[in-house]
């Protein structure tokens, strides 16, 4: 067994449905013993999250992950128990194989093999974990940038060990992500029996014409970057239950996932001139999950193109797609971030896996971007 499937093993092991650690820091502490990482906790409320640093010289080089999985679904549609992690056909299958202890597991050994060959090594190594990645994602990554911009420790290059692999391991990049506004739209109407329309005032019929406009905008056209913006309704809540009952209200939640072209301001602005145009009073509730970010050609993506060729010998692909992860915190900061992990393709599934050799090819890639940018920075 080699060293990085044990760490995965024993990592999924610990059953940390977010945003419970279940003892995954302890162990990673425990593990890199002797290295010379100095160790900081800095939880907030129920989360857990620690920072390791070796060294104190710039540039400061960090793996960004989180030890929290999300929760299993129906334990009977598991093949084997989610955490008890089992090998099948070359495959690994657990909670959180890919999602992100596979991730975790990879860096880790990378870090042990690359100290223990270049332990007079240039800059520092960081390792930044959080329990509340899957959750909230209020008290984890988000408090801890705060805290470092108090004492100005700032990060210079961040490697988030998200699974973004898609066909092969190491083939996309993912350089940036496009930002998230959550929204919660209640549509104020006046409460009815369905015989008598004109003693009431129907919100889900006020508000039909608007969510059609809503849904058909076109809030931008992309860029060479980021595919367009898009609006998606993810809830709709109305009534009582009854037949013969018009709802007092109506409850819309929708998501806006939206590229560099757009901010957070002119998203609100737009929204709220659509709901002006019809007759009908509504609140309307914001939230920020993350703006945009797109890391520009650098040291941090030329080192990483650089490693993945070394190891796998084909050229990474560049890409912004998928969902949020913590590195959106990162970015603003004035940090190089991007994102490298297993394959995506069995993440928040029933029977969550990853390949057994990809483990070792991951470890590879992210001890070979250590050297190509802490010992051999000229020789990309």
């Amino acid at each position: 067994m080699s060293d990085t499937l044990e760490v995965l093993i024993d990592l999924i092991k610990k059953p940390s449905v977010t945003p419970d650690d279940a003892g995954c820091q302890d162990y990673i502490v425990g593990r890199l013993q002797g290295l010379n990482f100095k160790e900081e906790r800095l939880n907030f409320n129920d989360t857990q999250n620690l920072w390791l640093k070796r060294g104190n010289e710039k540039p400061l080089f960090t793996f960004l992950g989180h030890t929290d999985v999300v929760p299993p679904g129906p334990l009977e549609a598991w093949v084997s128990p989610p955490f008890e992690p089992t090998i099948r056909d070359g495959k690994l299958y657990g909670r959180g194989a890919a999602d992100m202890k596979g991730g975790i597991a990879s860096f880790m050994t990378a870090i042990e093999r690359f100290v223990a060959k270049y332990p007079d090594h240039a800059g520092s190594i960081g390792i930044l974990l959080t329990s509340d990645e899957e959750g909230a994602a209020i008290n984890g990554v988000v408090k801890v940038m705060e805290v470092f911009e108090q004492r100005q420790e700032k990060i210079d290059w961040c490697l988030v060990g998200e699974p973004s692999s898609d066909k092969k391991m190491g083939d996309v990049i993912r350089v940036g992500r496009r930002g998230s506004l959550c929204a919660k739209l209640t549509v104020i109407g006046i409460q009815g029996h369905v015989a008598y329309p004109e003693l009431a005032d129907n919100p889900i019929h006020s508000f039909a014409p608007a969510l059609k406009e809503l849904t058909e905008e076109v809030w931008d056209h992309g860029n060479v970057f980021f595919p367009p913006t898009s609006l998606q309704v993810s809830n709709i809540n109305s009534g009582t239950g009854a037949e013969n009952i018009i709802p007092g209200s109506a409850e819309v939640q929708f998501n806006l996932r939206f590229c560099t072209e757009l901010n957070e301001d002119i998203i609100k602005q737009r929204t709220c001139a659509i709901l002006d145009k019809y007759d009908f009073k509504y609140d309307l509730q914001w939230r920020l999950s993350g703006n945009p970010f797109l890391t520009e050609k650098g040291a941090l993506i030329d080192a990483t193109h650089a490693a993945i060729k070394t190891v796998t010998g084909f050229e990474t692909l560049d890409d912004t797609g998928g969902g949020t992860s913590d590195g959106r915190f990162i970015a603003p900061t004035g940090a190089q971030v991007l994102e490298l992990g297993p394959l995506n393709e069995s993440i928040h599934k029933i029977n969550e896996h990853v390949a057994v050799e990809d483990l070792e090819i991951l470890s590879a890639i992210y001890e070979q971007i250590l050297v190509n940018l802490l010992v051999n920075p000229s020789s990309q």
